[in-house]
């Protein structure tokens, strides 16, 4: 069983986590795309936001960390390899698929500033 010290740490960072989606998909909004999920599970994993501007689907993981390259950093290849194969699953169920083009991006959610949007990061 988790520390006490612990278990509230990791509840803190959920919820910092969570903020942090929400804010990043506002942003997006703001910039012209659609919002079709937030936080997709499959099987293969989760996707944090999957956004749309026309054919293209955007595959968005959001990183809110102190420092840009902090962010960009935190997308593991491991994570990227998650990301794609949830990907794959939620394209496999839209009736439209075979006109989509995929993006893989991050956001990186930054403290008192604006997020960053890094299109087709991996």
């Amino acid at each position: 069983m988790a520390r006490p010290e612990r278990r509230g740490e990791r509840q803190k960072a959920e919820r910092r986590g969570r903020l942090s989606e929400w804010y990043a998909a506002l942003y997006l909004l703001c910039h012209g795309y659609r919002i079709l999920a937030i936080r997709f599970r499959s099987t293969a994993g989760e996707v944090d936001i999957i956004a749309r501007r026309g054919d293209l689907v955007c595959f968005i993981e959001v990183k809110a960390r102190g420092e840009i390259q902090g962010a960009v950093d935190a997308v593991s290849p491991h994570a990227q390899r998650r990301i794609r194969a949830s990907a794959d699953i939620w394209l496999s169920r839209q009736p439209d698929r075979d006109r989509l083009s995929q993006r893989f991006d991050i956001v990186a959610v930054l403290p008192f500033r604006l997020p960053r949007h890094f299109p087709d990061a991996f």
